[in-house]
């Protein structure tokens, strides 16, 4: 007779091939009823909806969100192609923030379908999804991408409710500048009339200054007989920027939040000193706020590590072959990995201090500082070498976060435009604060993101005379907060002001 190990054995087999696709949700007919309810009093199985499930695992916490967000678009795709088949699409909203680049998983997902009922499905995590009973475009007027149906640019803008530019001014500018010509949004305006909808995009195109666009929109409605009345439906004047016209939309978006955010993070942070530090005694700073910095850096990443080891590391003094009681292997080629990093970056603090450019020290170093972190514990058969091979090829989910980082093409697209936004930034509170917060939103490494945002921070608080700055571990979720904050609401003034309160 099997054993209850080798029972649950049979069962995550069965789990594996169901999912050999790579899907992250089973419906239940996917696995036999003893697999369904072995694996999930196992903990690898969650219920979404009545005959659905997804994937988790059992040494999450209880009531943890992450699984299930790793699932949620999975699951959407899946439930309604086999609840509407081709019938549907999502609203014009969320269409363009997808076409934005922005993943991130929201409370209520609008869902358009000539067979929907207005009715909601309550999901897991205070999630949910409504089916609206609405058109949806012609085929030609719709894409897919990664399962999920989404009206075109151009259909979305002439179908969006007009608070949507207010809500979303940075999703709405980038969706603006991915029109190359009137011509893509002309037939449906002069088709059914839409002279509301085409005043207030020619206002909105006037508004990111494109005014050829605008005037074409405007003339070609007046060829018709229409009579249009222009209105700008931005509540604040938007940012004009100058368009790449091979932007993708994922760098659009990162350059116009970059200057969307600038303003509240120079009014939240301290004005640098007046005169540059003394590079010799900045870096004995450094160098004495290196154990409390390793301690609390780790600690935040959920390393098990004390000042004592992070000494003894530092000292030479650990001897991972004596496996010493009060240390894992895991914890002690951690802290060696950053012993090892920061002396890397404390060859970037001395570029800075000499004068260099801090975001062109960042674009050379970062790597270094990344590989030097993992070193140790690819050495110790912990990690496999693939893992030094630099920025990620696979996607990445962050822990109880609704953000979902880019995928590895966008991040491929998105790093030197970051670099170049750092580059060429004037103010040292702005290179702080954004630089810290857009490297851990891009999350361009499988891990050690966190780690090395917080150095990147570093070296641009040196370069701005700053002092160095500790994140507290026991400030772990006021921190985890600020970054989610900025992430998935777009505000930014929570992480500056929490930032600004650091000291070594």
């Amino acid at each position: 007779m099997a054993t209850p190990a080798e029972k649950l054995a049979t069962s995550l087999e069965a789990l594996a091939e169901a999912c050999r696709d790579g899907r992250t949700v089973l419906r239940a007919r996917d696995l036999g009823r003893t697999h369904r309810e072995r694996l999930t009093a196992a903990g690898f199985l969650q219920d979404v909806v009545k005959g659905w499930y997804y994937r988790t695992r059992p040494d999450q916490i209880n009531g943890e969100s992450t699984s299930w967000y790793v699932a949620f678009w999975d699951f959407c795709a899946q439930y309604l192609t086999l609840r509407f088949g081709k019938d549907w699409c999502l609203a014009p909203e969320q269409s363009l923030q997808w076409h934005a680049g922005d993943r991130t998983i929201p409370r209520q997902l609008l869902v358009r379908s000539p067979r929907g009922d207005n009715s909601v499905l309550a999901l897991p995590f205070d999630t949910s999804l409504l089916s609206l009973r609405a058109a949806i475009p012609a085929t030609q007027d719709m894409v897919q991408d990664e399962g999920m149906r989404l009206m075109s640019i151009p259909a979305a803008l002439t179908t969006l409710p007009p608070d949507f530019y207010a809500n979303h001014p940075l999703e709405s500018q980038t969706a603006l500048a991915r029109i190359t010509h009137a011509s893509e949004l002309l037939p449906p305006l002069l088709e059914r009339g839409q002279t509301t909808v085409a005043g207030r995009l020619i206002g909105a195109f006037r508004a990111i200054g494109r005014e050829e666009t605008a005037d074409d929109i405007a003339k070609a409605m007046r060829a018709a007989g229409h009579d249009v009345r222009v209105s700008d439906p931005f509540t604040s004047p938007p940012e004009v920027m100058l368009q790449e016209a091979n932007a993708s939309p994922q760098v659009q978006r990162l350059r116009l939040l970059w200057n969307a955010m600038r303003r509240d993070v120079i009014d939240n942070f301290p004005a640098p000193p007046p005169s540059r530090p003394d590079p010799e005694a900045y870096l004995l700073a450094v160098e004495e706020a290196y154990v409390s910095d390793a301690y609390h850096s780790l600690s935040i990443e959920g390393y098990q590590v004390s000042r004592e080891l992070i000494e003894r590391v530092r000292r030479n003094e650990w001897n991972p072959d004596a496996r010493e009681a009060d240390c894992r292997l895991r914890d002690a080629m951690a802290a060696k990995g950053y012993w090892l990093a920061f002396q890397n970056v404390k060859r970037s603090v001395a570029r800075v201090l000499a004068g260099e450019n801090a975001g062109a020290a960042a674009a050379d170093d970062h790597g270094d500082w990344y590989r030097e972190l993992f070193a140790p514990s690819v050495q110790a058969g912990i990690l496999g070498a693939a893992e030094l091979a630099g920025y990620r090829n696979g996607p990445v989910f962050i822990r109880l976060s609704r953000h979902v980082p880019p995928s590895p093409h966008a991040v491929r697209e998105l790093m030197p435009a970051f670099f170049e936004l750092l580059q060429g930034e004037e103010h040292p509170a702005v290179r702080v604060v954004l630089g810290h917060f857009f490297f851990v939103n891009i999350h361009p490494y499988m891990d050690g993101n966190g780690r090395v945002g917080r150095f990147l921070m570093n070296v641009m608080a040196a370069a701005g005379g700053y002092p160095w700055l500790v994140v507290p571990v026991e400030q772990r979720g006021e921190y985890l907060g600020a970054l989610e904050e900025a992430s998935v609401e777009g505000r930014i003034v929570g992480l500056a002001k929490l930032l600004a309160s650091l000291r070594p």
